[in-house]
């Protein structure tokens, strides 16, 4: 009777367990969300995180606080999301660098150590020339740096960043030198713009709305845009497939994670909401208002993103024998 009594006692205990892990969930969130940025306030991803944050806030109906975790070039930030307790209380908005930087033997965090929630934005990377510039066209261009291998000055980033790849990466796709055009590392595309106009460097290889100040200003042309469809921004500005057929497309992405194992009904609560953001005409006109683009992806398909990205940053990164 001892015996048969423990038994039930033990069942009862569990099934209070369960229970109560179950109430837990449904009760989320019941307290503030922090949403961790892997890079410093004031830039393009502080901003797409903070309109992002104000939106979910009036999801969930209670505060998201975003936090700016910097250093480490996004090392620090994104092992601040990868370390975080699974509860849905610390998600993050990971950045195209978690495809790099474990290949630059910067960490050993990869895409696999995040639960997926979905993709927000993407930036293609565009080549942009000054206005002076002898190149009028993509193909002026192409037949320069094929003519005159290593003569041609390229910056927009630091060496080995996301810029930097995009334009080795497409020399490559289209059977040439991935330095056939010299980089010169730069800190960012700001500067980079300004040694444009300058006539310091040749190209650059940046977002188009990073470039856009001197674009509208008549002192840089955009050329050509690695992406499978012309930008909203500059609809003139041609792809590269449709210039030369190559698929080859590469950008500056963002988007919400959380630690990995996140519960499947966290995970997929938080997808509805964030589909629902980037569906709103308020995230739209944000957006659209910075010339930042839109891509949206699902939980699943964000996966699969991040699998694609991580594979396509290490193939760059040994072509140009900067894989660690």
């Amino acid at each position: 009777m001892i015996g048969i009594r423990r038994n039930l006692l033990k069942t009862v205990i569990a099934a209070a367990a369960v229970l109560s892990f179950g109430a837990a969930h449904a009760a989320w969130p019941d307290r503030p969300v922090t949403l961790v940025v892997p890079w410093g306030a004031g830039g393009g991803t502080d901003a797409t995180a903070r309109i992002i944050g104000a939106l979910l806030e009036k999801e969930l109906g209670q505060p998201v606080n975003v936090v700016n975790r910097t250093g480490g070039n996004g090392v620090v930030g994104h092992q601040a999301i990868a370390g975080a307790a699974p509860d849905g209380y610390t998600i993050g908005l990971a950045t195209v660098e978690i495809a790099m930087m474990h290949h630059q033997g910067l960490t050993q965090l990869s895409y696999k150590n995040y639960t997926p929630i979905a993709l927000m934005n993407f930036d293609p990377a565009a080549l942009t020339v000054s206005a002076e510039s002898p190149y009028k066209t993509f193909d002026d261009l192409l037949k320069a740096v094929k003519a005159n291998p290593g003569k041609l000055k390229a910056s927009g980033t630091g060496q080995g960043g996301i810029w930097h790849l995009g334009l080795a990466g497409m020399l490559s796709d289209l059977k040439l030198e991935p330095t056939a055009v010299r980089f010169v590392p730069s800190n960012g595309a700001a500067p980079a713009m300004v040694d444009l106009a300058a006539g310091g460097v040749d190209i650059v290889a940046a977002s188009l709305p990073e470039a856009r100040s001197l674009i509208d200003a008549g002192k840089a042309r955009p050329l050509v845009i690695m992406a499978n469809a012309p930008a909203a921004l500059y609809p003139k500005v041609p792809t590269l497939k449709s210039l030369t057929g190559s698929n080859w497309t590469i950008g500056a992405w963002r988007g919400i994670v959380a630690p990995r194992n996140l519960p499947a009904d966290i995970q997929t609560r938080l997808a509805g909401h964030l589909q629902k953001i980037y569906n709103s005409k308020e995230y739209k006109d944000f957006m659209g208002g910075r010339g930042f683009g839109t891509m949206y992806a699902d939980s699943a398909e964000f996966g699969k993103f991040m699998e694609k990205s991580d594979s396509d940053m290490g193939q760059i990164l040994k072509t140009l024998g900067m894989a660690k």
